[in-house]
């Protein structure tokens, strides 16, 4: 009897794999179809074939939803919760654009991308990354609250410099606005610089800054991997 049940057990957890294996292998084609779309001067069979698979794979996800939202107990705790909208916003585009041929309703296929979050449910890394956002969401929130405040105090200051001196670059702190993005991020694209001797310094100091914008992030998302590893390996024992 408990030989039996182990074989059924096992059966069906290699049935599930196979199923998280094949969603996830649909997921990435169906990727690769949609920039294959974009491609110029596609033939007509092209388009004949990639509109059938798309029609395959969004029967697919269409049925895979609709399974867990009966499976789901109660069902609003699957249809309101993060996957559950990532699977709706998955199909919900193809439903809608259905007969109509408006850019404004086929721009939502653009939507067609969060089927990429879908991989994360059977990705044991991803689902680690994902209880690691869980853990420091609260400092993420706060950094992120802080960043938007330096940006908004750099286009301020390039603008109190500059705005004299360049006045079609920074004529106004919107304007200022790309490139305090451009400079916290250290990107620095080049297309829009200082030339005063304040501004100058100015984006020196405001470049120190942009230094712990990209280094605080990645050190909290790696402790809390780290920690979110600690709970996994608990868990198991």
């Amino acid at each position: 009897m408990s030989k039996s049940h182990d074989l059924v057990v096992s059966n069906s957890t290699r049935r599930v794999r196979i199923f998280e294996i094949f969603i996830q292998v649909l997921i990435i084609l169906s990727l690769i179809a949609f920039s294959v779309e974009t491609l110029p001067d596609l033939s007509e069979r092209a388009k004949l074939w990639l509109g059938v698979f798309e029609f395959f794979t969004v029967m697919v996800f269409t049925v895979e939803y609709v399974l867990r939202v009966c499976i789901a107990k109660p069902t609003s705790r699957y249809v309101f919760s993060f996957f559950g909208f990532v699977d709706l916003a998955a199909i919900l585009p193809y439903y809608i654009g259905l007969g109509i041929d408006l850019r404004s309703v086929r721009s939502f296929r653009l939507f067609r991308l969060l089927r990429l979050f879908k991989v994360a449910r059977y990705n044991a890394a991803l689902q680690r990354f994902h209880v690691a956002l869980s853990i420091a969401k609260e400092e993420i929130s706060l950094f992120l609250a802080a960043t938007i405040i330096l940006l908004y105090l750099g286009a301020v200051g390039i603008y109190h410099f500059e705005c004299d001196a360049q006045p079609e670059e920074f004529g106004s702190v919107f304007h200022c606005l790309w490139w305090a993005v451009a400079t916290l991020t250290t990107v620095g694209y080049g297309d829009v610089y200082p030339i005063t001797t304040g501004g100058r310094v100015f984006t020196f100091f405001l470049l120190l800054v942009g230094l712990g914008v990209i280094s605080v992030p990645a050190g909290l998302v790696a402790s809390a991997l780290a920690q979110a590893r600690k709970m996994e390996d608990e868990a198991k024992e």
